[in-house]
């Protein structure tokens, strides 16, 4: 059981350097088109008091890349100090920040714009040694994955918002329906979870440690759209036996009773994607259920949701070398063969797609398409520090969030690795949510 190449080799500051222009280039590219696409009300409404406005994203991601880069990683004064508190998301929940005197959309984009500027200067005047913050390009690449998963809130809030289309991208490629086995044996014994070395990994993803699991089955390819509906159809949603206490409340209470954006015509099912309703595509992996919905239709289906550490353990070991790779592919970063990531599509692949992305065992889809969650409740790994503030991880450990994992299609690769933890309350939807089922097995196939 070894963890020794969930890093990339050492390499030299030129690389790091331009790895890091690369994935605040790109990030940038992708935060410029969410807030371009839409203009006036629609940038500065809140369409949910479950999001923000998208200005306030536009603008909080400006500030946080100044109070890093610029302040902390090159000492500089601040550009405009009276602002901080406006965008600190602990200061301000989201149901607050539309009556807030807010950066105007032009003011937001001059703002985020000079801040760029700047910290591109930093950036090629930095020495990545010396302190944690510069190691390996460590603030830059934290930067990055800050405006890329803030991407992907404001995806979730065009997906929110009512109107007419406003993004559009090309559909995965089509595959033939999946007919591989349903479900892969994943041998009992250790592995080596998190990491230690991954050069931006965050710090609820470290360290790398000794977990022990007993032998399971997980599914191939996540749970698909009509596999769900078969739940739906024999009338999962009314019956008590298969639902948490807390998930039966809340269901009844809030008259959940089909995925969000989900809506019955006649005999067919509909959905709402991005300004456009289509009917529900039976082979993709449903998305847009909260935890309790998927560990609802596992009990129903008489399995249940794998642990965090199960889903790691399909995800990254490769019982060939007795190792945890970097991805379920291996050690290389995700390309487009390997993954539904990155906004390339605004939809998941069909169940089965990516074969090259498949793991030593045989899963499938592991990362991308749709985030999966875990029965695991978001706690600390044994040895954990905060870094760089206890606000990014340690202030949400506890048993009211629970951990995601695997990305979605609207997580670019720089957020999105093999040990990467994502988490929420159980009754979120909007978010862009499916899951996979696993199994006990018995020590006789282990």
């Amino acid at each position: 059981m070894t963890d020794p190449t969930d890093a990339p080799a050492t390499t030299t500051a030129e690389a790091l350097r331009e790895r890091a222009l690369t994935t605040l280039v790109t990030a940038r590219e992708r935060t410029t088109l969410l807030t371009s696409c839409v203009e006036g009300p629609d940038l500065t409404a809140q369409v949910s008091p479950l999001m923000s406005p998208l200005v306030w994203d536009l603008a909080h991601i400006g500030n946080q890349e100044e109070q890093w880069l610029l302040r902390a990683v090159a000492g500089q004064e601040a550009i405009r100090p009276e602002i901080d508190s406006l965008y600190d998301a602990f200061e301000h929940p989201r149901s607050e920040r539309p009556s807030l005197p807010l950066l105007s959309p032009a003011e937001a984009r001059r703002y985020a714009s000079d801040v760029r500027g700047r910290a591109l200067d930093v950036l090629e005047a930095t020495a990545f040694d010396g302190t944690r913050l510069t190691e390996a390009g460590f603030a830059f690449g934290m930067i990055a994955q800050h405006e890329q998963q803030h991407d992907e809130t404001m995806l979730i809030t065009h997906q929110l918002r009512k109107g007419p289309q406003a993004l559009t991208a090309p559909d995965p490629d089509p595959v033939p329906l999946f007919t591989g086995p349903a479900e892969v044996l994943v041998p009992g014994g250790p592995f080596a979870m998190g990491t230690s070395t991954e050069p931006w990994a965050l710090d609820n993803e470290r360290p790398a440690h000794r977990r022990e699991v007993a032998p399971y089955f997980i599914d191939t390819v996540p749970v698909t759209n009509g596999a769900y509906r078969a739940f739906i159809d024999d009338g999962g949603y009314d019956d008590p036996r298969w639902w948490t206490p807390e998930g039966w409340d809340h269901i009844r209470r809030h008259a959940v009773t089909a995925p969000l954006f989900w809506r019955r015509d006649g005999g067919q099912w509909l959905r709402r994607r991005f300004g456009v309703t289509e009917a529900v595509p039976p082979d993709e992996p449903v998305l847009h259920v909260c935890w309790y919905e998927a560990d609802a239709y596992a009990r129903w289906a008489g399995r249940r949701l794998p642990t965090e550490a199960e889903w790691e353990k399909a995800a990254r070991y490769d019982p060939a070398g007795d190792r945890a790779m970097r991805y379920p592919w291996g050690d290389a970063d995700p390309g487009p063969e390997h993954a539904n990531l990155g906004q390339r599509h605004l939809r998941p692949a069909p169940a089965g797609s990516y074969p090259a992305g498949e793991s030593p065992l045989g899963v499938r889809q592991l990362i991308g398409d749709v985030w999966e969650w875990t029965s695991s409740d978001f706690a600390p790994y044994p040895g954990f520090r905060a870094f760089p503030y206890k606000e990014y991880s340690e202030v949400f450990f506890g048993p009211e969030y629970k951990v995601l994992r695997g990305g979605s299609f609207a997580v670019d690769a720089v957020a999105c690795r093999g040990t990467f933890r994502n988490w929420d309350y159980p009754v979120r939807r909007q978010i862009f949510s499916g899951f996979r089922t696993a199994r006990s097995a018995s020590a006789e196939v282990a």
